[in-house]
This record gives structure tokens, sequence and C-alpha cells, in this order.
């Protein structure tokens, strides 16, 4: 059974940005209810990324959320990065 990061890192697969979006929320369910996820690309020096903003109903699910997938906070919420194909 792959682990939340190896999961994590296989979201790149996801072929849009709607797909990425469902299976961000899904991972992130894990921990608990998702109540916002907001989603940017960016492509910076050849290199494309999703910038996944999201919180959960619970500050303890998004403290493991954060020790789990390394998420990190920006403000109000968690983010996670998804490195995608160039």
């Amino acid at each position: 059974m792959p682990t939340s990061r190896e999961r994590l890192r296989s979201l790149a697969a996801c072929g849009d940005v709607e797909n990425l979006r469902r299976a961000v929320r899904a991972l992130c369910a894990e921990f608990g209810g998702v109540t916002k996820v907001d989603m940017f690309t960016m492509t910076e020096a050849e290199k494309r990324r999703a910038l996944c903003f999201l919180r959960l109903e619970s500050a303890a699910g998004e403290q493991m959320l954060m020790a789990d997938l390394g998420a990190s906070r920006f403000g109000d919420d968690l983010l996670v990065i998804v490195d995608l194909p160039a």
C-alpha cells in the first residue's frame, strides 16, 4: 500500500485541474472533512506546479495532514504543492 507522500507524488498523473482537485480532496479527506480547496497552476523555469490551498474541519486534522504530507501553513490555509509534468 503506497504511503500518503507517494500518493501525493502520484497526483502529477492527473490530466487536468478538475481531476487533480478531486484527487487532492480525496487524499486530504483521510485527515477529516475538507471545507475548502483552491488550486492555482504555475510554470516557472520549465517546471509546472499546482498550488493547492485547503482547509479541513479540524485543527487536529490539519496538523496530521501537515505531518503526513509535508503541507505547510499559508495564512489560514494549508498549502500542498504538486509537481506536474512539463
